[in-house]
C-alpha cells in the first residue's frame, strides 16, 4: 500500500518540475525516484502531481483571491507547488480537508523556507474557511428557511 505522505513529497517534487517546464508526459519524471518510497508511491505521487497540474490555473485563482499582495507568480515555486497539491487534494481526493492542509504544512517545514509553513497553513486556512461558508449556510438562516 502506497504511503500517502511519500507520495505528496514525489507529487511536489514532481509539480516543482512541471512548474520550471518540464512536460507532464516526460517519462524521465515518471520513473525518478525523487523521494523516499516505493514505486507505488512514486507512481501515485506522479499521479497527483499531473492532476494537480492540470487544474493549477483554479488553484492559482484561489490563492490569488486570498493574497492580491503576494501574487502567485511572486511566491517560491516550492511554496506555490505545495499550495497546487493540498487545493487539489482537498477538492478532488477523499483527502480530509484539514489532513491536506496539516501535510501541507509539513511540505513546507521539509522543503521551504523558515516562513512558508505560516504562509501555506494561513492561506489553505482562509481558502477552507471560505469554501465551508459558501457550502454550509449559517444554522440561524437554515432554521428561517424551514420556517
Amino acid at each position: 500500500m502506497p504511503s500517502r505522505r511519500d507520495a505528496r513529497r514525489c507529487a511536489l517534487q514532481c509539480l516543482y518540475q512541471f512548474d520550471a517546464g518540464a512536460e507532464p508526459g516526460d517519462d524521465v519524471l515518471r520513473s525518478l525516484e525523487l523521494s523516499p518510497g516505493t514505486p507505488a508511491d512514486h507512481e501515485r505521487g506522479y499521479e497527483l502531481a499531473v492532476s494537480a497540474w492540470a487544474r493549477r490555473d483554479d488553484a492559482d485563482a484561489a490563492v490569488a483571491a486570498i493574497t492580491p499582495e503576494w501574487p502567485t507568480h511572486r511566491q517560491p515555486v516550492v511554496d506555490r507547488s505545495i499550495l497546487r497539491l493540498a487545493l487539489y487534494e482537498m477538492a478532488h481526493e477523499d483527502t480530509p480537508p484539514k489532513v491536506a492542509i496539516n501535510e501541507a504544512i509539513e511540505l513546507a517545514r521539509e522543503f521551504s523556507t523558515e516562513k512558508s509553513p505560516l504562509f501555506v497553513n494561513a492561506v489553505l486556512d482562509r481558502i477552507y474557511k471560505s469554501s465551508i461558508r459558501v457550502r454550509d449556510p449559517e444554522p440561524d438562516a437554515a432554521a428561517e428557511g424551514a420556517g
